[in-house]
């Protein structure tokens, strides 16, 4: 009795053991685990971290690149101007001012010239066809514009006969005209004088190239090479000053051209309008 009593007693005593082992290591596990968890979790956020942090740098380094870059342009070409000499290029640039002070005035003249042409003779036609001849005087009188000056014109005369109505017309329309092209001879002097200036910069130019190399006494490349620089960005810039005029010239003519036209064509469909008023009254 008392050998089996310890004999359970050892067995008891063994299985607690193991227990105790197997949960001492199952607890060295979880803690493995947990570090190598942190680690991982850790080693995430470092990744995250830089990975935030670059795409957060690029397009700031972007930006910085693309204003360096235009930031250059701009200083590259006030370094070209203040090299060029300083005469020359102080006349182009004032030529470029005039110039561009001429077209802004043109297209914005030009631009409240502009009126629906096609809407305002179907009102002028529905007041003629009422017989409210002054009702069609006063829609002209109150919409802008060389187009309703010129109806207003034949509108004044339609007691008189056709072809003193058309006279009168194609009168103002001459007037109106005028009126459209005024500044534009201005425009054209600018564009012709902006590279005369900077081809007589270049001669200037290479005449004090000339002048350095007589008072040296020997050619060096160093004076030549000074001098023909001021002589040719003279050039550059009364030609870059021309070609900018000169597509600003050509914006204006063309917008001169399509009042012209809208001119001509009211011209024509009032004189059959007045004709057509004409002809009902002689019948009545």
């Amino acid at each position: 009795m008392i050998l089996l009593m310890m004999t359970a007693v050892q067995l008891w005593a063994q299985n607690v053991s193991e227990t105790d082992d197997e949960v001492l290591s199952e607890l060295m596990e979880d803690e493995e685990g947990e570090e190598l968890i942190d680690n991982d979790l850790v080693n995430d956020t470092d990744i995250v971290k830089a990975t935030a942090d670059t795409l957060s740098a690029d397009p700031l380094a972007q930006e910085e690149t693309d204003d360096s870059e235009g930031h250059g342009v701009y200083q590259t070409l006030k370094k070209k101007f203040i090299e060029g000499n300083a005469g020359f290029m102080s006349l182009v640039a004032l030529v470029l001012v005039l110039g561009l002070a001429f077209c802004i005035e043109r297209i914005i003249y030009l631009t409240l010239s502009e009126v629906n042409a096609k809407k305002l003779l179907t009102d002028v036609e529905e007041k003629i066809l009422q017989d409210d001849i002054e009702g069609a005087k006063d829609i002209c009188r109150d919409t802008r514009g060389p187009v309703a000056s010129i109806c207003y014109q034949g509108l004044m005369r339609v007691n008189e006969s056709l072809e003193s109505i058309e006279r009168s017309m194609s009168s103002s329309g001459s007037v109106q005209a005028a009126n459209l092209e005024k500044g534009c001879s201005w425009i054209t002097l600018f564009i012709a004088i902006a590279p005369s200036l900077g081809f007589l910069g270049t001669v200037i130019g290479m005449v004090m190239a000339f002048d350095q190399i007589q008072g040296a006494g020997d050619i060096s490349p160093t004076i030549v090479a000074a001098g023909m620089k001021v002589a040719l960005l003279t050039t550059i810039f009364g030609i870059i000053v021309a070609v900018v005029l000169q597509v600003f010239y050509n914006y204006i003519l063309n917008k001169i051209e399509r009042l012209v036209s809208q001119m001509e064509d009211a011209s024509i469909s009032l004189m059959d309008m007045l004709g057509k008023y004409k002809s009902k009254g002689s019948k009545a």
